[in-house]
């Protein structure tokens, strides 16, 4: 018991020093396909409130298949002491490759807006003992990421679930350390034998364009993920 709650007030002291702070909003309970009257808004109000669920379909061991964590991570050129911040993290999927990528003196914000996600997000890290995952309450609207600190922003499958996306990334950019990234892995917009239906995915070339009305260059792009388009953008328009 005392070396958990030495844990948790590690997380606590980097939270408090990096000035994140929570707030709780829960997502939509239903589903809904994208509007053609707000093309800039989610394709898909998901609820993410049943971790039990979520967790059977995210934490899949047949998932590393066809997302390759492993591989993901170390295409991000992380390295020691610097910040990630995973938006959606979700249950932690990514979470223990992250941790490892940065350490030792980096820290790993698993950020999520489902309460009970970023209570599952902290649990697991004290189980698989990533003291330096600081779990993140944020609102869908609202990342709560600290002003110049993050080296990657990274945002797997969860582009698609983001309002407002031009207004959302474009104050992003704040949060940016000089030459951080924004990080977009999502499913290619057709028939795939996982993933969501076709009509709540986008297209690589219109997340481009969204993001260069952001404020964004797609600086690179790695293309060995079988369904998914992996973008790097950072801030500028060269």
């Amino acid at each position: 018991m005392r070396a958990s709650r030495r844990t948790i007030g590690r997380a606590a002291v980097v939270a408090a020093a990096l000035l994140v702070p929570v707030a709780a909003l829960l997502r939509g309970p239903i589903a809904t396909a994208q509007s053609p009257e707000a093309p800039h808004d989610a394709t898909s109000h998901q609820p993410f409130t049943d971790v039990e669920k979520w967790k059977r379909i995210l934490d899949d061991p047949k998932r590393d298949e066809w997302q390759k964590p492993q591989q993901v991570v170390e295409a991000l050129g992380l390295g020691p002491g610097k910040l990630v911040a995973d938006i959606g993290a979700g249950t932690g999927y990514l979470e223990r490759y992250l941790s490892k990528a940065v350490t030792p003196g980096g820290i790993v914000l698993a950020v999520d807006s489902e309460p009970e996600m970023v209570r599952h997000l902290g649990e697991r890290a004290l189980k698989e003992g990533t003291s330096n995952v600081v779990p993140v309450l944020a609102l869908p609207q609202e990342p709560f990421l600290p002003p110049g600190r993050a080296d990657r922003v990274l945002i797997v499958d969860t582009y698609h679930h983001i309002d407002d996306r031009i207004r959302y990334f474009h104050r992003m950019a704040e949060a940016l350390a000089p030459g951080g990234s924004v990080v977009i892995i999502d499913f290619h917009k057709r028939p795939l034998p996982v993933g969501p239906p076709p009509q709540h995915k986008l297209s690589r070339e219109f997340v481009v364009d969204e993001m260069k009305q952001a404020g964004y260059r797609l600086a690179d792009e790695k293309t060995f993920l079988p369904y998914h388009y992996f973008l790097i953008f950072q801030p500028g328009m060269k």
